[in-house]
């Protein structure tokens, strides 16, 4: 599972972009508990979402015309241009060029080529998220793509990923390392193929839970929606997927025990 020791390909960021910042928080804070601390009077509207006094995830306004409210993951890189440099060589989109966040790290926002978006984040003072893999914080982070053989190829270009292949019902599933450390302690999330009647290519969070069924409920009592009911997964989980007042997917996973 994820952690906070971020290395090169690590999720090392995750943020949510809504058209009612209000709305939002107050949804994912009816949720998992947690707290929406603004950023400041300069922050155009971003803020963290805190967890006892750790920030797990952060929420900001859409800042794309005609962009969809959609959680972001980002990816750490030690050199945020030369990886767009290496994206926009192997077919990827480069949405915004490499920015710096005051002195806090430095970004970038993409496009993989199966039109799934993500984004990567060089650290700069603050290293990355303070929570995860622990309860109603990020654990997972999962692709669907129509090829992911091809999405392999590009991210591996990108980070020095591994991958294991996991066979599930009717489909091989990717499992995802980081090129550091051993690859099983190293995994931070998987590759699936993009199933019939799914619109479009994307990455999807998954935060850990202690109930999924009583998570999905209070979605639902809150403005959310569920996307896919909860079901175990066997070796995985209880997994659900969600989706929030504004339609942005997430998932939510109570992690089998590890033998």
């Amino acid at each position: 599972m994820l952690g906070t020791d971020f290395t090169k390909g690590s999720p090392n960021w995750i943020d949510l972009g809504s058209p009612d910042t209000a709305v939002a928080a107050a949804f994912y804070t009816a949720l998992f508990g947690w707290e929406f601390v603004s950023a400041g009077p300069d922050a155009g509207g971003y803020g963290f979402f805190q967890q006892d006094g750790g920030t797990v995830a952060a929420l900001g306004p859409l800042t794309e015309e005609g962009a969809s409210s959609a959680w972001m993951v980002y990816f750490q890189t030690p050199d945020a241009d030369a990886t767009v440099a290496t994206a926009r060589g192997a077919g990827g989109t480069v949405r915004a060029e490499p920015f710096d966040i005051m002195d806090t790290g430095r970004i970038a926002q993409l496009t993989d080529p199966a039109g799934a978006e993500f984004a990567v984040r060089q650290p700069g003072t603050m290293k990355g998220l303070d929570r995860a893999s622990e309860n109603n914080a990020l654990c997972w982070a999962e692709l669907h793509v129509p090829d992911p053989g091809a999405a392999l190829d590009f991210y591996g270009r990108l980070f020095d990923w591994r991958s294991a292949d996991m066979e599930a019902p009717g489909m091989t599933y990717r499992v995802l390392s980081t090129a550091e450390g051993d690859q099983e302690d190293a995994s931070f999330g998987g590759i699936a193929e993009l199933q019939a009647g799914a619109d479009h290519a994307r990455w999807i969070p998954y935060f850990a839970v202690a109930d999924v069924d009583d998570l999905a409920v209070r979605a639902q009592g809150n403005g959310g929606s569920v996307l896919m009911p909860a079901a175990d997964i066997p070796d995985v989980g209880r997994i659900a997927w969600l989706a929030d007042p504004f339609g942005a997917p997430f998932a939510l996973l109570k992690p089998a025990p590890r033998g």
